[in-house]
């Protein structure tokens, strides 16, 4: 599984792509507050398959992005 960090705001986002067995890729994200109360929240992806790691990578940055202007 590859991972890529990034920080927005308050929080990091931790951004990966699961190999698939068809040779596709799934994204998943985690989302962690890096101010009091700080806890790790696993974030539900929208569901689909990418031909690459960057592509699932980048939909789970986008859903994280979303996820902090709604939520955050």
């Amino acid at each position: 599984m590859d991972t890529r960090t990034f920080q927005h705001q308050d929080y990091e986002l931790l951004c990966s792509a699961k190999a698939l067995k068809d040779g596709g890729f799934t994204p998943t994200l985690v989302i962690v507050k890096q101010v009091w109360p700080t806890r790790a929240r696993e974030i539900a992806v929208e569901r689909g398959t990418f031909a690459t790691v960057e592509d699932a990578i980048g939909a789970a940055h986008a859903q994280g992005l979303e996820w902090v202007s709604h939520y955050g």
